[in-house]
């Protein structure tokens, strides 16, 4: 029996399994924009029983990062024959989440924790299931400059959008910063059920599930699981409807009209990444009047924003934003890595250099390597030449150290000899026969084209091909086809 279901995995076609899936999506997307709700509502009911939807549902939650962290039942799905008998016993019939495995983890740069909720395989694959056929419905109603958690869009899309909203000599300068507080764990679930589009007894079996913790369970009376693969689509979806609250207010024009380019005179824009934002005014009483509307949008769905992150700011004074600084000198923005990035970079490589005592030179570039090249890549779309150069110094600094700790009675020619070496021009290059440490100056510094904010990756599905191919490889996503499907990966045990 085994050997049938491993065959018939090995066999599944997978091209046709994503083509099949993609047309129901588009179907979805468009019967969406169209205010077609009882069509979308069976379309999502033919999608979620789809015997190729199963079969993307189980391979999505079998491939990440966190395949093989198993939930409270202690499952994992390893073999193709395990993973074809979940694809025949996925159904909602009588379906019951099982609670979610509770860990903490660390949150980068902070000594402070984060829950994480792991669900089942079994519901896992079934919260993959129904993002498919969710995703679409949230991608169509989606405000149209929020970046997080949505295909085909990125930090650098809304780093893009600020700067195209605050660059300007006549553009706004003044920026409310808001950050929602404990945003996945304080949704309302009855919010939740009564506005998101889908099977509502299959929603609250998702939302009602809850965890447990030290042996303990825990109902959960509000909020998604940070780790549940259906989460980020659902606090999306919750926090979509800022930009059409500020539309009424301020880009109404005198015979009613809402038309953003002509009648946003009090310069109010929103960027939003997940649970992360600015809006601008054209002054501070603009700002104030913004922060109680906010306050009163989120209150509805059971929210608050966080009054340590929540302030109301200058732009000659500057502020932070998904790890840039913004910041007006002498009339001119400029974005920059924020302080407490650069010091994250060279707290983390400062403390692999000092754990590798004993490490060869080839081992310590291979794991310093990736470390500044995914920072490097995150900050080359800013003006980042200087710290760029400033930052090449601060890790040669921090390798001579090494290199002195392990060798010192040596002189400093003996280790440049030893460690550094020469090319053409160039010296001091830290290099072995078979491994070189990347110069961060060396990266060029380009421009990041932004998304076009009204592209709807499911009905605008040539543009997305053409920007994901990149004209000089200027774009790259981690996506490679269209045909993408959420996943929101889970850390292995090890790793936690």
């Amino acid at each position: 029996m085994d050997g049938n279901l491993q065959t018939q995995w090995e066999k599944l076609n997978w091209k046709e399994a994503e083509a099949s899936i993609n047309r129901l999506q588009v179907r979805i997307a468009k019967a969406t924009k169209e205010g077609k709700w009882n069509l979308v509502k069976r379309l999502q009911y033919l999608l979620t029983h789809s015997f190729y939807a199963k079969a993307l549902a189980v391979r999505t939650v079998t491939q990440n990062k966190g395949k093989r962290t198993a939930g409270v039942d202690g499952e994992i799905w390893i073999t193709p024959a395990a993973k074809m008998k979940a694809v025949h016993s996925l159904t909602d019939k009588r379906y019951k989440a099982k609670p979610l495995r509770r860990i903490y983890i660390p949150k980068p740069g902070k000594n402070t924790k984060r829950p994480l909720s792991i669900p089942t395989m079994y519901d896992r694959a079934m919260q993959a299931l129904y993002a498919m056929a969710l995703s679409p419905v949230a991608e169509t109603l989606a405000d149209s400059t929020s970046f997080g958690f949505r295909k085909f869009r990125s930090t650098h899309d809304a780093c893009e959008y600020a700067f195209i909203t605050l660059h300007n000599e006549h553009s706004a300068e003044w920026i409310l910063e808001s950050d929602i507080k404990s945003c996945f764990d304080s949704i309302s679930h009855e919010w939740l059920i009564e506005h998101i589009p889908m099977d509502k007894s299959i929603l609250k079996q998702f939302l009602k599930a809850g965890f447990v913790f030290n042996r303990h369970l825990f109902a959960s009376d509000r909020g998604t699981p940070q780790g549940g693969v259906l989460s980020p689509i659902l606090a999306n979806m919750a926090l979509d409807g800022i930009e059409k609250m500020l539309a009424e207010v301020f880009w109404k024009c005198p015979r009613g009209r809402i038309n953003k380019p002509t009648c946003n005179t009090r310069k109010v824009n929103l960027t939003r990444y997940a649970d992360d934002l600015i809006i601008t005014a054209d002054t501070k009483e603009t700002a104030e009047t913004i922060k109680e509307m906010l306050t009163d949008f989120l209150k509805i769905r059971g929210l608050e924003s966080s009054e340590e992150k929540t302030k109301i700011t200058h732009i000659n004074e500057g502020f932070v934003f998904l790890g840039w600084i913004f910041k007006k000198y002498k009339g001119n923005l400029f974005v920059k890595p924020s302080k407490e990035s650069i010091k994250r970079l060279n707290e983390k490589v400062g403390s692999l250099i000092k754990d590798a005592k004993a490490w060869t030179q080839d081992n310590l570039i291979q794991k310093i390597n990736p470390i500044i090249r995914g920072w490097a890549n995150y900050h080359r779309h800013v003006t980042s030449k200087r710290i760029f150069t400033r930052q090449d110094h601060i890790l040669w600094n921090q390798l001579y150290t090494w290199g002195k700790r392990r060798h010192p009675e040596k002189s400093k020619i003996w280790l440049k000899y030893r460690y550094w070496h020469q090319e053409g021009n160039r010296d001091w290059i830290f290099e072995t026969k078979d491994s070189r440490l990347m110069s961060l100056s060396d990266i060029p510094i380009v421009r990041h084209r932004m998304v076009i904010l009204k592209k709807n990756p499911y009905l605008d599905q040539e543009y997305f091909e053409q920007r994901i191919l990149g004209r000089k490889g200027e774009d790259k996503f981690p996506q490679s086809t269209l045909f993408h499907f959420p996943i929101f990966e889970l850390p292995d045990t090890e790793r936690v």
